[in-house]
């Protein structure tokens, strides 16, 4: 006689609800990347308006590139707000960008004095925007924009007109500006100086004519201003505007900004 067939008992209410349930999710431990620090730009500070009012377009448009991050303007003279001002206005991390072309007190001593007196500042301070091909790549745009263009005859010379410093390593960095943009354009390229240093741009661009060649005179300023107008009296062929708010200029401030971030945020982030 076979046995009759053995039933499974029925599934309790509580076994199938918990059969049916998927799996229960992992935890997740959410991490909260730490703030940006701010970018503070550091200008020089001029008396011309037009300066300012070139320095604040180049703000603007840093701005429009990098919406999320804090983005302030300071002066290291003659304009409002002045460095320590603005940085008293500001604590935890932050990335002082000078809008200088090169090494000089200003960079060396000026910037460091200011952010050593804001305690509250966890700082790093960049280098200075030159010497950049991307400088280069705006001082090629700005003779283009003025109507220079390499002639076939290569009678072409170019000037590099810089404000000039008594500091050795000012002269070094102008000079390696002057080399990258020769390599950029062509033709050589000489720096002269306005305020500081020799030869002055007016002694450049002699020089290069009395070689029977054309000069350009390129202002290696970063706005307009009393030294841009010199720069371009010095007897030029022609003499392009300032760097201003190029967009290279934007490239290079960010550039000079993400260098210094890793070394401020924590390593997780």
């Amino acid at each position: 006689m076979t046995p009759p067939p053995t039933l499974a008992a029925a599934p309790t209410p509580q076994a199938t609800a918990e059969q049916a349930a998927p799996p229960r999710a992992a935890a997740v431990r959410v991490l909260h990347a730490p703030r940006r620090p701010a970018l503070v730009l550091v200008a020089h500070g001029s008396r011309d308006s037009a300066a300012g009012a070139e320095i604040a377009r180049l703000l603007d448009r840093l701005r429009a590139a990098r919406p999320e991050l804090d983005i302030r303007l300071a002066h290291l003279g003659l304009n409002a707000p002045l460095l320590p001002e603005v940085l008293d206005g500001l604590s935890g991390r932050a990335v002082l960008v000078p809008l200088l072309l090169s090494r000089g007190y200003h960079a060396k001593v000026d910037i460091p004095v200011s952010l050593a007196a804001a305690p509250q500042v966890s700082g790093m301070i960049a280098a200075p925007l030159g010497p950049h091909p991307l400088l280069a790549e705006a001082l090629a745009a700005r003779l283009a924009e003025a109507g220079w263009r390499r002639g076939a005859d290569g009678r072409d010379a170019v000037v590099l007109a810089a404000s000039g410093s008594r500091d050795a390593e000012a002269a070094l960095d102008t000079e390696e500006q002057a080399r990258l943009l020769a390599l950029r354009l062509g033709v050589p390229v000489r720096p002269g100086y306005v305020a500081a240093g020799g030869p002055s741009v007016a002694e450049a661009v002699a020089g290069f004519h009395a070689d029977g060649l054309r000069v350009a005179v390129a202002g290696y300023f970063t706005a307009p201003g009393d030294f841009a107008r010199l720069a371009a009296a010095a007897g030029g062929d022609l003499a392009s505007e300032a760097l201003g708010a190029h967009d290279a200029v934007v490239r290079l401030v960010l550039e000079r900004y993400r260098s210094c971030v890793p070394a401020l945020l924590p390593a997780a982030a």
